[in-house]
């Protein structure tokens, strides 16, 4: 029997008093609030209570009328549109907070629908014969047209009024993947300008300069933006990347469990930073890496 503070309807529920937030969790997309509700007795006026409010999933039995004339989705609003992708916040009622994000890639190849379908792990320890004869030619080969939303961003053609930090080095601004609203989400990119550095096995000595100065101003944009102090932030470069052009996350430290924080794909910047002072542990060690097995 539940205890006869404990609501159990919408009414009794409307009577919770909130008191602060002591946990948010962008993975599970739920918050954790502590409040009160009114004693049922006469020994105490309220009762402390925490409510964990979490959404729910998306039930894939529904997939095919999200868009349909009479589906579940009623309202969106177009976030950014450049190249070949789309961002839009979704509704599934009138006067709600913004339930979804939808992601459009349009039109899509057969590479894109292999990157976006679950696909088998494995880890694949890469010498430097192999990067030499397989994975550089697979990196040289890629058209430029899968890059070119980076050269419009690059290039000032697109998503200008999200830049948070420009020089001629490099540029900072939210991830797609970011709904620019969660602070416990926050994830950001560094876009660098220098086309020649298309992953990390491309990074010399001389690019210390330039990966130091992404870490330092990630740093302050993130506190001057949202607060956000030393270590609030965790930095990394992903080997294999999703597209080869070189750019650095920065996320959340909060955030646990995220495709991509991978151990043998995300490596942190510091780390990085550390193994360009001796190019030979880039460019001549073997290196246990993320691999992933399209079928």
């Amino acid at each position: 029997m539940s205890h006869p503070a404990a609501p159990t309807n919408l009414n009794k529920l409307k009577y919770f008093q909130f008191d602060k937030v002591i946990n948010e969790d962008p993975l599970t997309h739920s918050l954790t609030l502590l409040g009160t509700f009114p004693s049922p007795d006469e020994v105490q006026d309220r009762v402390t209570a925490i409510v964990r409010v979490e959404k729910t999933a998306l039930d894939a039995g529904t997939a095919e009328h999200l868009f349909a004339a009479d589906g579940l989705v009623r309202r969106v609003a177009l976030e950014e549109s450049t190249d070949i992708y789309t961002w839009l916040f979704g509704w599934l009622g009138e006067e709600r907070e913004r339930d979804i994000k939808i992601n459009i890639v349009c039109p899509a190849t057969e590479v894109h629908i292999c990157k976006y379908t679950r696909q088998n792990i494995v880890m694949v320890r890469e010498t430097p014969d192999l990067y030499g004869s397989i994975v550089k030619p697979y990196i040289t080969a890629f058209p430029k047209s899968r890059t070119q939303w980076v050269e419009n961003i690059l290039l000032g053609l697109s998503e200008q009024d999200k830049i948070l930090f420009s020089s001629p080095d490099f540029v900072i601004l939210p991830d797609m993947k970011w709904d620019l609203k969660t602070i416990s989400s926050l994830y950001l990119v560094a876009l660098v300008q220098d086309r020649g550095i298309r992953s990390l096995r491309d990074l010399r000595k001389q690019h210390i300069p330039l990966l130091k100065a992404i870490r330092s101003e990630g740093e302050r944009v993130v506190e001057e933006k949202w607060a956000l102090g030393k270590g609030a932030v965790r930095m990394y470069i992903h080997y294999q990347p999703s597209y080869y052009h070189f750019h650095v996350h920065i996320v959340n430290a909060n955030q646990v469990g995220m495709v991509g924080m991978a151990v043998g794909q995300a490596h942190l910047l510091d780390n990085v930073i550390s193994l360009v002072r001796d190019p030979h542990h880039l460019t001549s060690q073997p290196s246990p890496v993320v691999l992933i097995c399209f079928s």
